[in-house]
């Protein structure tokens, strides 16, 4: 449905910089692929030089900016991304998730599972088993496996092939994408008598509210007691977590960040690609973790760090641009040895 300017900018809670109140915008694309009666936003100063020469109806842009490409509406925002991602559902809430309740019959239900079949969806191949209860609002996909005596709450969505073992614990409105394993056993062995010997994972795995876990991560069942993703947490595709990590809430946590067992994470920390992060250390709330850091002791909250082993990005910084000396540095060496063997 087509919105005026107007009833956009009233629509992502912005004001009208310039353009015409009864211009008609009908969908959204990026900055470098919109035409004249779509929306864009920029988010990000990198993509300035896209804005520049967009040929987009209309752009959100942050509050401030008031010049752009030539007739082209601005609407300005505190947060254009979020604003544009209300367009967003306006104009593709067209193919927007629906549920329609129902149990495939193909799927395989114990007779001790507790859910309503008028207030579900569960797909061909999926298998609840026994004592599993299933929140309203909730979609189980495609061979999803639900083990024994797990609690999921309402809103919920699985895609399909997700495994939930036996006795954990998901919230409401989390979301599983393809692949996502919860509860598997944490990686325990004790060497005994020249043998690895498994160590038993008794324990289980509580997924908080509004939880998202991208596809194929896989959280590992604690040992003994939890291991806990905190509330709102968004987690990337392919991410381990280990036995009994305790992750705070609103944590952002990117694809290939593995994370040993009994880790503490505080609340809103960020791990960004490929970070590890050693077993049994505490990171601080509000803490950011560049690419490849590595997290070998305990870091304090609300500071940035990379390298391995982790200090603060000035300091890695700092130690890289040294780094990059060190051949020139060498090559005055020989030379001075040189001249003091003359």
């Amino acid at each position: 449905m087509a919105l005026t300017l107007s009833e956009l900018a009233q629509l992502v809670d912005g004001d009208i910089v310039r353009g015409e109140l009864a211009l008609l915008v009908d969908g959204i694309a990026a900055l470098d692929e919109a035409g004249p009666s779509e929306l864009s936003f920029l988010g990000n100063e990198k993509y300035r030089n896209q804005y520049l020469v967009t040929k987009a109806g209309a752009v959100i842009v942050p509050r401030g900016v008031t010049e752009g490409p030539e007739g082209c509406a601005l609407i300005a925002a505190d947060h254009p991304s979020i604003s544009f991602g209300k367009a967003v559902k306006h104009f593709v809430s067209v193919h927007a998730r629906t549920l329609v309740p129902g149990v495939h019959p193909r799927a395989v239900i114990d007779e001790t599972a507790k859910l309503d079949p008028a207030k579900v969806r569960i797909h061909a191949g999926a298998v609840i088993m026994a004592g599993a209860e299933i929140g309203d609002g909730t979609e189980i996909g495609p061979n999803c496996v639900v083990g024994e005596s797990v609690r999921i709450g309402k809103d919920c969505l699985l895609y399909a092939n997700v495994s939930i073992r036996e006795r954990c614990l998901i919230g409401d409105r989390v979301i599983c994408q393809p692949g996502v394993v919860i509860g598997s056993d944490g990686y325990g062995y004790e060497l005994v008598n020249g043998k690895h010997t498994k160590v038993d994972q008794v324990g289980i795995v509580d997924i908080q509210s509004d939880v998202e876990l991208g596809a194929n991560t896989t959280i590992d069942r604690a040992r003994f007691g939890r291991t806990v993703i905190g509330e709102g947490t968004k987690i990337d595709n392919l991410v381990q977590v280990g036995h009994n990590v305790q992750m705070g809430k609103h944590c952002l946590i990117v694809s290939q960040t593995g994370i040993a067992g009994s880790a503490h994470m505080g609340d809103y920390v960020i791990s960004a690609a490929q970070v590890g992060i050693a077993g049994h250390v505490k990171i601080g709330s509000k803490s950011v973790l560049a690419a490849r850091t590595g997290v070998t002791a305990d870091l304090e909250g609300g500071i940035t760090y990379g390298g391995n082993p982790a200090s603060t990005l000035m300091e890695e910084q700092r130690s890289r641009a040294y780094f990059r000396q060190l051949p020139k540095l060498a090559k005055r060496i020989k030379e001075l040895e040189k001249k003091s063997e003359a």
